[in-house]
């Protein structure tokens, strides 16, 4: 029998600390899991659910976007996957009772983890103008508010349309259909704040914003480079791959600022042997500073470049273009400058080249510790031209790994959210459906932000997601919401973003991946791409958490009549119906995707075109591969600050909060503490199991503050500090951003400490 949610807000600020883990998984892993479900879903229920999660005539899981091989495992999930099953399928249910219990004013005191946990959303809700709490409302008197503001605006432009990625391929298109028919290419989505810089960075080497390899290859490297990622927490099937990668020979190298324990060793809990011993993954662990990547990547780069028969020549001089500007820059890489960057040692550097001249098929996998950074877009160029050096694109078993976080974040990107579309994909669009879409750039994630906040978007439509709890600068985005006249998330459960609100608000409630979404022609399946390039249908299994819920596609489609009306001459209505007809005019509008509905039925799903894999093609503007030669940058930090990180707990999933502990960093029953490197605390004076107030310092002079935080003695990379988002978002300026993808740089935040 499932458990009741919490009824008050546990403490967050004095958790127990123990020394960090060694190992990850394992029968510690395989009890949490056991706990979370039972808390939600009751035994019967958790079976049920948990047996058809990632297979072939399941749901994709809605956390990571790791895909899956051919074959599958019975428990083919991680323990964070089914704590994202469990919080989906749920018995908890919000009814408008809470809502009526729980005015606007104290769902905005409330924590995170205790707004998710109260359930799913059961029905559509209404907070009007001057009103103080959120109150039911029919669906069609919700399209009618909707309908009434977007008219009212001066412009299309004044809406920002933003998608989350767990939305499936078909709801993905239907919305950015609307949004271009309605007038707008304002987009914004949750990659303008992940891997913009990754997509910025391989769109402008290899012609394709998307990783090269597939599952396989990752089976078959003899290198696998693991950069600013933590597969234990954030990917945790991926330590599965390293671990058959590393039974047939592969080595591995981690480069990250903290220790993380499912890199040092996997207990793999699908075999007995993994439960007890589990396999050591790390050959050589760099622990590098935040933001010294790029320094490292360059020299490695001038080193191999240097190294007799190291480079790939016939590759090179067949595929690539600008070897010669890059060689230049490579030169000029200082040993003691790249060695005050990254605070790592000579040997350090020599033991990896030695590991990257040996082997023949390298992959570097790379997530958040990369593309979060002023620098990001120059570093991931940096890792592109160390694997073109080696000939280590198009080549099975090598290639570029950028790992994905939500579930369909890719596939919502190849779907046309994008506030940047391509000529060509905007052509095709205008072609199959008569309408004219805007050319003009939309906003990305940050520019929405400054667009509510100087009154030049009046309305925030969110597909999913939370937008308030993950978005940086706290103070100003939450002010900027509130300027707008209607917020409208499209949600399965509460989060911050339903307690900050435009003048009017409306929660949708939606089916969740779990959920059987039964329309007018029959029972449906939506699709997803995984990180890899993999398409595959997802089936919920389970009835649906209220029948006043409606699908995302159903809610795109039903909007879209209420706006556009008789105007419009796309087949809404049929959409709604039948998800096949979506996927027919999918099939004719985006390249790769021919023949969609009879390709999508196949069990294995289809795996989409990748130029630079499969045939070494590069779709660049010089037709080839580019090397790049960008400064080297590196965060320079003033004496008496640390550079800070935000970071996962191993109890959260991107801003949902499953529980209050971080197991394998030994720190339970809570969230605002700071991890502070012994040496570096005792210099300045921050005691364990002190408090203290964390404030932010950027050329604006602004102060930022995030007050209360318990201060842990940890073994970060020196001059580093990590702390938990989305409480520390606060600190992140908003103009703080990537060169070029405009991407947060959430992960090189200069704080000073003062006494809380």
């Amino acid at each position: 029998m499932a458990t009741k949610p919490p009824t008050g807000d546990p403490v967050q600020d004095a958790p127990q600390v123990t020394p960090p883990k060694h190992a990850a998984a394992g029968l510690p892993a395989i009890g949490h899991t056991l706990r979370i479900a039972h808390e939600q879903m009751g035994l019967a229920r958790t079976a049920r659910t948990l047996l058809k999660v990632n297979q072939k005539d399941g749901f994709d899981c809605p956390g990571c976007a790791w895909p899956e091989g051919d074959k599958r495992h019975t428990a083919e999930f991680c323990e964070n996957g089914a704590k994202a099953v469990a919080e989906e399928a749920t018995l908890r249910r919000v009814t408008p009772e809470l809502f009526a219990a729980h005015p606007l004013a104290d769902l905005a005191t409330r924590s995170g983890y205790w707004l998710g946990q109260q359930g799913r959303i059961t029905q559509p809700m209404y907070l009007p103008e001057g009103g103080d709490r959120y109150e039911a409302i029919s669906w069609e008197r919700a399209f009618s508010v909707i309908a009434q503001e977007l008219t009212a605006l001066g412009s299309p432009d004044e809406a920002l349309f933003y998608t989350s990625g767990r939305t499936s391929n078909e709801a993905a298109f239907l919305f950015q259909l609307f949004a271009r028919e309605f007038g707008t290419n304002n987009l914004p989505d949750c990659s303008n704040m992940c891997h913009e810089s990754s997509g910025s960075a391989l769109t402008e080497t290899i012609g394709i914003g998307k990783g090269s390899v597939s599952l396989e290859d990752l089976h078959q490297a003899d290198l696998i480079i693991v950069a600013g990622q933590n597969p234990g927490t954030n990917h945790p099937r991926m330590l599965s791959a390293l671990e058959k990668a590393k039974t047939a020979g592969a080595k591995i190298i981690s480069v990250n600022p903290l220790p993380e324990a499912g890199m040092e060793r996997f207990k793999n809990p699908q075999t007995p042997l993994g439960m007890l011993r589990g396999t050591a993954l790390n050959d050589l662990f760099l622990q590098i500073r935040i933001g010294g990547d790029q320094a490292l990547f360059r020299l490695l780069n001038k080193l191999v470049i240097e190294t007799d028969g190291a480079t790939d020549e016939a590759f090179i001089r067949e595929h690539t273009h600008g070897y010669e500007d890059l060689a230049a820059a490579a030169k000029e890489a200082d040993w003691d400058e790249t060695l005050t960057a990254t605070g790592l040692t000579r040997p350090e550097i020599e033991r990896a080249l030695a590991m990257i001249l040996a082997s023949k098929r390298t992959i570097v996998c790379w997530a958040m510790g990369l593309t979060q950074h002023k620098h990001a877009v120059a570093t991931i160029r940096e890792v592109v031209n160390l694997l073109l050096l080696r000939g280590n694109i198009g080549r099975p078993g090598a290639g570029v790994c950028p790992v994905r976080g939500h579930s369909n974040v890719q596939g919502d990107r190849t779907m046309g959210i994008f506030e940047r579309p391509a000529p060509a994909f905007l052509d095709a669009l205008d072609k199959e459906f008569g309408i004219t879409s805007p050319r003009g750039h939309g906003y990305d994630v940050v520019r929405s932000i400054q667009a509510m906040r100087d009154g030049r978007a009046k309305v925030l439509f969110a597909m999913g997601g939370n937008f308030v709890g993950a978005t940086p600068d706290t103070e100003v985005t939450e002010a900027a919401i509130r300027r707008t006249a209607l917020t409208v998330h499209v949600s399965t459960k509460l989060n911050r973003s339903h307690a900050v609100t435009g003048r009017r608000a409306l929660i949708l409630p939606t089916l969740g991946r779990t959920d059987k979404d039964v329309q007018a022609s029959g029972r449906q399946f939506v699709t997803v791409e995984d990180s890899m390039g993999m398409v595959h249908a997802s089936r919920g299994n389970l009835a649906p958490a209220s029948p006043h819920l409606l699908s995302e596609p159903a809610i795109v489609a039903r909007m879209a009549r209420a706006v556009l009306g008789s105007a419009s001459a796309t087949p809404w209505e049929d959409f709604e119906r039948d998800y096949g007809a979506i996927r027919d005019r999918i099939a004719r509008v985006v390249p790769g995707f021919e023949d969609f509905n009879a390709r999508a039925a196949r069990p294995e799903g289809f795996r989409l075109p990748h130029a630079p894999r499969d045939e070494r093609r590069f779709p660049t503007r010089t037709g080839k591969a580019n090397f790049t030669a960008a400064p080297v940058e590196y965060p320079q930090v003033p004496p008496g600050r640390l550079l800070l990180q935000t970071l996962r707990s191993h109890d959260q999933y991107n801003t949902t909060i499953y529980g209050l502990d971080d197991r394998y960093r030994g720190i339970t029953g809570g969230r605002r503490v700071v991890m502070v490197n012994p040496a570096d605390a005792a210099e300045l004076g921050l005691a364990d199991g002190s408090y203290t107030d964390l404030v932010s310092e950027w050329k604006d002079g602004v102060e930022r503050r995030a007050p209360g935080f318990r201060v842990v003695h940890y073994p970060t990379a020196r001059g580093c500090a990590a702390a938990y988002y989305p409480e520390t978002n606060v600190l992140v300026p908003l103009d703080s951003t990537a060169d070029t993808s405009n991407t947060p740089a959430s992960k090189s935040v200069v704080v000073r400490f003062e006494p809380a």
